[in-house]
């Protein structure tokens, strides 16, 4: 069948005129639209044949006319079709052949955009329209339209201004993922973030139970789903930092050791472990050359060169005997997993929290909580925030701020933007900032504790404050924000009724 393509006028109609009108038309007349939101499964099937064959096409298609003199079809082709189907078959059977009522939308040539919205809202309350046809018609329709009409459509659909890259992005899905989501709750943009990170394993179970978790709680928010999100870009991108690691060794043709079976001796030996047959030490640089040159990648996926087999290519041993592993080894190494996890986590909970404050800052009305924080830090001047204004880091304020460009704009300038009675917000921003700062590494030397502490683990009272009061501001905003699983970790111990319970157990163990 033909595929119609309108021809764009230079002032289309507004969205809101009428123009149409109910005519009958010579079936043969009749074309695909190129703005027909459906794509797949545009054949007419048999019940429907049959059905026009005995009745014909009994409600109005709706078409735009074009200027070779026929219609294109954007809402009912395959009705459309349908009936030429039963016309050529009247026609072989000397029986008279049956028009096809049709409204002609003359106020949409050259509106391929409003055309692919119309034609959208149509199939989409109709069944077997793919969820992919859905999503192109949204993409290319919102990209078509004027400012206006793009409005009025996101209007209709019950989508965001950004809806045409959300929908683009959500297409790389397949339909049976794009379904389960749909049933699962999600809206256009949180597909589309499903999307981007459905190269993570479970990306899609685990984002489910986070969006099932905010609606358990109610209020709207999706505090949960962003702390989830904000995980799995981690580890993506924890995934991509080792593909690119792997990817250097391959093109350097360094090959990278596996790992060793269960029960299988592992000949290979880290340099660092080895020596030259004369007792040098043996380095990335005088090793090259060895039949045996190999790496592994740490945590960080940095190459630890390796020989495969020192004792076959003339390497010996450091003095240092190696130690039998022990199960202080194996609880050593759990450990290392855990801490790599937990830093990595940490990282990544700074992401959502960072734009919580965002949100707040811009507000109109910072919430009394917030400013009373930060009136008392300002006048109580804590060390750490004397300490972070004399650092004069500025990007952290410019991004809470709400700088288009945190690297480059000046906070002051940012703040300039900023009504007079909002001079609370820019107060709260600065103090955040501080804060941010000062938590943005996992782990510091605190130097009242004289030791190096982890904050997942153990942050200082004032730390835990900040956590806490956003953690209450976000619950007061119907869940919008949730502190991540990490930092619920950290300050556990630190809320409110946590002596209570910790005196509570004591006396329930010292009863037991």
């Amino acid at each position: 069948m033909a595929t119609a393509v309108s021809t764009p006028t230079s002032t289309p109609a507004a969205p809101e005129k009428d123009t149409t009108q109910v005519v009958v038309l010579d079936a043969a007349l009749l074309v695909r639209d190129e703005c027909n939101a459906r794509e797949h499964d545009t054949e007419p099937d048999e019940k429907l044949i049959t059905s026009v064959k005995e009745i014909g096409v009994e409600e109005p298609i709706s078409v735009r006319p074009r200027p070779d003199g026929t219609y294109g079809v954007f809402k009912g082709w395959r009705r459309a079709q349908a009936q030429q189907i039963a016309n050529a078959t009247a026609e072989a059977e000397g029986r008279p052949v049956r028009p096809v009522k049709a409204y002609v939308r003359e106020d949409l040539v050259g509106r391929d955009g409003w055309t692919r919205f119309l034609s959208l809202v149509e199939n989409d309350h109709r069944e077997g329209m793919s969820a992919h046809d859905t999503l192109r018609a949204q993409e290319l329709a919102l990209i078509d339209m004027s400012e206006v009409d793009r409005r009025t459509a996101a209007k209709a659909l019950g989508v965001g201004r950004n809806a045409a890259r959300q929908a683009r992005a959500a297409q790389r899905l397949d339909d049976a993922t794009l379904r389960r989501a749909a049933a699962g709750g999600m809206d256009l943009e949180q597909t589309a973030q499903l999307a981007e990170v459905s190269d993570v394993r479970g990306a899609e179970m685990r984002l489910l139970r986070a969006l099932q978790r905010d609606h358990e709680e109610g209020g709207g928010g999706r505090g949960h789903w962003d702390q989830e999100m904000a995980l799995l870009r981690a580890e993506q991108a924890d995934a991509a930092a080792r593909t690119k690691a792997v990817e250097e060794l391959t093109t350097a043709g360094i090959p990278l050791l596996g790992a060793v079976g269960y029960g299988q001796k592992d000949p290979s030996r880290p340099l660092a472990e080895l020596t030259t047959g004369l007792g040098a030490p043996l380095t990335e640089d005088n090793h090259k050359g060895c039949p045996g040159h190999s790496a592994r990648l740490d945590e960080e996926h940095r190459p630890v060169w390796h020989c495969a087999d020192p004792a076959a290519h003339g390497h010996k041993a450091r003095p240092k005997p190696r130690q039998p592993r022990t199960e202080e080894d194996e609880r050593r190494a759990e450990e290392r997993a855990r801490t790599v996890a937990c830093n990595r986590a940490w990282k990544a909970a700074a992401g959502p929290r960072q734009e919580f404050v965002r949100r707040l800052v811009r507000g109109k009305t910072l919430p009394e909580e917030a400013r009373q924080f930060a009136q008392r830090i300002v006048l109580d001047l804590p060390r750490f925030y004397g300490k972070w204004a004399d650092k004069q880091r500025t990007e952290t304020l410019a991004l809470l701020l709400g700088a288009a460009d945190p690297e480059r704009d000046a906070p002051s300038q940012v703040a300039a933007g900023f009504p007079k009675n909002r001079l609370a917000n820019v107060l709260f921003a600065q103090v955040a900032a501080a804060f941010e700062d000062d938590i943005r590494e996992p782990k510091q030397f605190d130097t009242a504790r004289m030791a190096h502490v982890c904050l997942w683990e153990s942050p200082s009272p004032l730390q835990a404050s900040y956590l806490l009061l956003l953690e209450s501001l976000g619950q007061a905003d119907n869940g919008s924000y949730q502190l991540s699983e990490v930092e619920q970790q950290a300050v556990a111990s630190h809320r409110p009724n946590a002596d209570a319970d910790a005196d509570s157990d004591a006396n329930a163990s010292t009863e037991a």
